[in-house]
């Protein structure tokens, strides 16, 4: 890991975890807006967020300034229950008043090189995040960025093909441009997840150990060891 300021965050549990998860993600939106007016949040995919979501969901808090982006989207139909877009939506998103136009898509439904070029001029690289969420893949990918597989850096938003999770065919943010936000916060539970979080916190060539911040990575865990 190359990042120095790291906080390292062990769970009771996975509720300890989940809750949180939800403080900080609050906290961190309390603070942008109160300082520039909004708050941007990159969202992960897979399950370990959807119970922050749901948490998030049964908050009283005014969401109308917050600004929602998606690190990675799998090729499916637009409303394939599996796209991390709809997991959003239904767990969380659709439930309070963020404005439909603060919520940014990726439109992997027009295919993996069409959908990274629509998102590549959605995202103004001049303006970094406030805060990306980022899980950790038991085989150490993050987004659907994977171990061994080569692309280039010097864009915001890649197409994947031939990734070794289904489906083959994904769009993701770059490293470089996960890694251009004021903070990260990693959620990772389950024993699955240790060989791959061992590896990285000893230095392996993974995904993960390209990301950075400006500010901090704050990387929650539970039953990892």
């Amino acid at each position: 890991m190359v990042q120095k300021n790291i906080v390292y965050l062990s769970c009771n549990s996975q509720k300890d975890l989940d809750n949180k998860a939800k403080k900080f993600i609050i906290e961190r939106a309390e603070v942008a807006i109160k300082n520039k007016g909004n708050f941007s949040l990159v969202l992960s995919g897979g399950l370990t967020p959807v119970n922050v979501y749901t948490l998030l969901a049964n908050e009283q808090v005014d969401f109308e300034k917050w600004h929602i982006y998606f690190g990675d989207e799998r090729c499916f139909p637009l409303n394939h229950l599996e796209r991390n877009s709809n997991v959003a939506e239904s767990t969380w998103l659709s439930k309070v008043n963020i404005p439909k136009s603060n919520i940014f898509i990726i439109p992997a439904e027009l295919g993996n090189t069409e959908g990274s070029l629509a998102y590549e001029e959605i995202l103004d690289k001049n303006k970094p995040f406030d805060l990306v969420m980022l899980g950790l893949g038991d085989d150490g990918h993050i987004a659907s960025l994977f171990p061994t597989h080569k692309y280039d850096n010097s864009k915001q938003v890649i197409a994947v093909s031939n990734a070794p999770k289904a489906p083959s065919d994904r769009i993701s943010l770059t490293s470089s441009r996960l890694s251009n936000t004021d903070e990260v916060l990693f959620l990772i539970s389950g024993k699955n997840k240790a060989h791959a979080f061992n590896q990285w916190k000893n230095g392996a060539d993974l995904p993960a150990n390209l990301i950075s911040a400006r500010n901090q990575i704050t990387i929650m865990t539970f039953d990892v060891a």
